[in-house]
């Protein structure tokens, strides 16, 4: 496929009437021709984003003519019958059969700019979609059936992209990688993806950053930072350049949590996507992203209130110390792409990341336990009147992680007829520093804690340890210098078809991929695994528009250095690739209702799981055992509906069912950390009809709770407790003063707009008080253990203004 992004590439047969193949037809637009092989078979490069009009003419035979209208980068299968009449055929309205039967999801950009999230970009938009959970606002970290955050694969511009590794609560995050100002399209599957999708078990989001055609600019500034980009295009048309810079704070949301602190976070990056057409042949481009993300912390003091109405109870810390995090990440990658001729393309890739990353606290915790005072009349109400328990708790950490990881990719594309071949090599080297250095010690009743996983267990502090040495609770300390090399590959096959008057797509494919870890004190094995897979779909010659699919194959997740490092910090370098072998059956069923067009797309799926690396989740930090003792499955359903319920409008509703489960050391089945049981989520566009300049965008979510509520050293198997459930709704209010442009007079300030508009927005409309963990406290009273829930952001208000040039 050509990658121009200012231009579409439409192919396809041309048969007479008797559905025999016409050579020597020729097909234009305006200076551009070309002709039918011997085969009928045709192919010409066009303008996108514009309508244009294809002529198909021959000496025995009449002229035809079609008006299409493509979108950049889109290859359109556009097949006539000719005859000895002559033919005007209407405007052809796309419908991208290619994504439809891959399972792919597609979003646009429009929608992801708009739609209002504490969070808001791409992966907001996500989290509204059946499959894909999140419980955590702060957090642009999202797990898809059953899967964890490290399952998942990011393109962009078929670069793969990686995260910051010390990262452990959303709030520390800052910026994801991807910029909405840049983006042009982006592909979603959940699962059953196609073999040239890399080697990760739950899902791909493929993300395509546009080229410039001509000047532009964009700018949105609200309460939570600002964002700018801008286009550039050379005259000659050969050079363009998209360049963006965003900076966040998030004090304005972390100051709506219950704890007092003094917050200075500072998030910030700026990205270029620059682009070079040497010939019509060869093209090149340039994608860069430097990114600061400081994240200072001084929490003061805290109260949460819980229990029954009968029975308040509160928890009052009082803190002492700070955190200083920082995570500078540094991104450049180079791509080429050589159209040998007009069936054979070859892609060149090269790409680096530097990450630099330090996580450095101290902080003491003084905590008290105490009835509330729940008598209205007294003078005391609503204060603590008696403790139950006090204790302190000192955390201390001196972590540092500096990554260098490098690929070195080629890629090619062969068309031969219906079918198409495409396979890839890649080399990737990975160089981690790491030092680990984190304690914790606790003090409860007058009692130092020790570590259960090392003295004998008793009913500490009641029945305090009398022998041994005094430790702290949690104690990690490690330095690790690992090198991972890793060569991969793969291959697959598609093909068109016909069976009667249906239409029948097929793909095949395999991967392979070879590692080796090494380092010091580091002796890995060379470990290899290989994937096939396999699509098929139909779409039957019926009055309905329907397509069939069903998906699967092996997937394999070789281990990135995370999931090498167990929770004392020490790397096991013969940790195997986690295995998944994907069942998927979907339907995907295009309508109309109220004469507009609507689209049902519903899929089953199962997953079983072998030589599984079992984790731990505390918010959004995920330690691996790095081991390979469980297995596990994923099961479920996900059910989509989207369409116009507003003219001109996009919304959709969601719906998911996910049951997903581990058997550790054949000790039974029991909830893996990411089984979220019921997913609901809404995106709804709407505009007042007296005031179509004033739009109304509705963001709802609503999952059950997950697992991890229990303290983090319980034994899983003793212990399931589950989170409440999480429920969210975020609403913005926009004006549009460019609504109404086309009206206006030339010469009006407002035309030299593409989008002006104001918004207003409400984060957490309903006030619901949503936690993320549990922080547990003893009560020497009752002697009782208490789970106090960490809530996350309550009601935030957003002003925000928008503008496209």
């Amino acid at each position: 496929m050509s990658n121009y992004a200012q231009t579409a590439r439409v192919k396809g047969i041309i048969l007479d009437e008797n559905s025999v193949p016409v050579d020597n037809v020729n097909i234009s637009y305006q200076n551009k021709l070309t002709h039918t092989n011997a085969n009928g078979f045709y192919e010409l490069t066009v303008p996108a984003n514009q309508k244009i009009t294809i002529i198909f003419s021959h000496v025995s035979l009449k002229k035809t003519t079609a008006t299409l209208q493509l979108k950049p980068n889109e290859d359109y299968e556009f097949n006539v019958v000719m005859n000895n009449k002559a033919e005007q055929m209407g405007e052809v309205v796309i419908v991208n059969n290619r994504k439809r039967v891959q399972g792919i999801t597609n979003l646009e950009p429009e929608v992801i700019r708009k739609i209002p999230g504490a969070n808001p970009g791409i992966e907001n938009i996500l989290k509204t979609l059946p499959g894909v959970y999140s419980n955590n606002e702060l957090s642009t970290q999202y797990a898809v059936r059953g899967g964890n955050y490290d399952e998942n694969l990011v393109y962009v511009n078929e670069i793969e992209v990686y995260r910051p590794f010390l990262v452990r609560s959303g709030q520390q995050e800052g910026l994801s990688f991807t910029n909405t100002d840049l983006v042009q399209n982006v592909d979603f599957s959940g699962g059953g993806f196609q073999a040239k999708f890399g080697d990760k078990l739950s899902s791909v989001l493929d993300i395509t950053y546009r080229r410039p055609t001509k000047f532009g600019a964009a700018a949105d500034v609200n309460f939570l930072g600002a964002s700018f980009a801008v286009d550039a295009v050379s005259k000659n048309q050969k050079w363009t350049a998209l360049t963006g810079f965003r900076y966040r704070n998030n004090s304005f949301l972390v100051k709506s949590q219950q704890t007092e602190t003094n917050y200075k976070p500072s998030f910030a990056d700026v990205q270029t996507n620059i682009s070079y057409t040497a010939s019509t042949k060869w093209q090149w481009s340039f994608l860069g992203n430097i990114s600061q993300n400081k994240y200072n912390y001084q929490p003061l003091s805290s109260q949460t209130n819980f229990g029954t109405i009968s029975e308040p109870i509160a928890l009052q810390v009082f803190y002492q110390g700070q955190e200083k995090d920082k995570y500078d990440t540094y991104f450049g990658a180079l791509k080429s792409t050589f159209d040998v001729n007009e069936n054979f393309i070859l892609k060149f890739i090269g790409s680096a990341y530097h990450t630099l990353e330090q996580e450095y606290f101290d902080i003491d915790a003084a905590y008290s336990l105490g009835e509330v005072d729940s008598n209205i009349g007294s003078e005391t109400f609503g204060n603590v009147t008696f403790s139950r328990a006090i204790g302190s708790q000192l955390n201390h950490a001196r972590n540092d992680l500096d990554a260098l990881i490098v690929n070195a990719e080629v890629k090619g594309f062969h068309n031969l007829k219906k079918h198409q071949i495409e396979w890839g090599l890649k080399y990737t080297r990975e160089d981690i520093r790491d030092r680990i250095i984190e304690w914790e010690v606790i003090d409860s009743a007058g009692f130092s804690l020790n570590n259960p996983k090392i003295l004998p267990i008793k009913d500490q502090p009641y029945d305090p340890v009398y022998v041994g040495p005094l430790v702290p609770y949690q104690n990690v300390r490690a330095t690790n210098f690992v090198t991972i090399n890793r060569f991969s590959g793969y291959a697959q096959w598609s093909l068109k078809d016909k069976i009667g008057t249906s239409d029948v797509w097929y793909n095949a494919g395999v991967r392979m991929h070879q590692w080796q870890v090494s380092g010091d004190g580091l002796d890995g094995n060379n470990q290899t695994v290989i994937s096939p897979r396999a699509q098929f779909a139909i779409k039957p010659d019926w009055d309905k528009d329907m397509v069939f699919r069903i998906s699967g194959g092996f997937y394999h997740q070789p281990p990135f250095y995370r999931e090498l490092r167990d929770s004392s910090g020490n790397v096991n370098p013969n940790v195997k690739a986690q295995q998944s072998v994907h069942f998927v059956l979907s339907n995907d069923f295009s309508f109309k209702m109220w004469n507009r067009p609507f689209k049902m797309v519903t899929e089953a799926y199962y997953k079983t799981l072998t030589d599984v690396n079992p984790y731990t989740l505390e918010n959004v930090r995920i330690r691996y055992a790095a081991t390979n003792n469980a297995t596990a499955f994923a099961q479920g359903f996900d059910m989509r509906l989207n369409g116009e319920f507003v003219p001109g409008t996009e919304s959709w509703f969601s719906f998911g069912y996910l049951k997903t489960k581990e058997n550790i050391d054949n000790r039974g089945d029991i909830a893996r950390p990411t089984d979220q049981r019921l997913k609901f989520g809404i995106l709804f566009q709407d505009y007042m009809p007296n005031i179509p300049s004033v739009k109304v965008y509705l963001n709802l979510v609503y999952n059950t709770g997950l697992p991890g509520g229990s303290p983090s050293y319980a034994d899983p198997y003793l212990y399931q407790n589950r989170l409440r459930d999480y429920r969210r709704a975020d609403v913005g209010f926009s004006y549009v003063l460019t609504e109404k442009n086309a009206s206006r007079p030339e010469g009006h300030w407002l035309k030299n707009f593409k989008e002006l508009s104001a918004g207003f927005e409400i984060f957490n409309m309903f006030n619901n008080q949503n936690a993320i963990t549990n922080t547990w406290v003893r009560d020497a009273y009752t002697k009782s253990q208490y789970a106090i829930p960490n809530y996350l952001t309550s009601r935030v208000f957003n002003i925000k203004l928008s503008m496209r040039l």
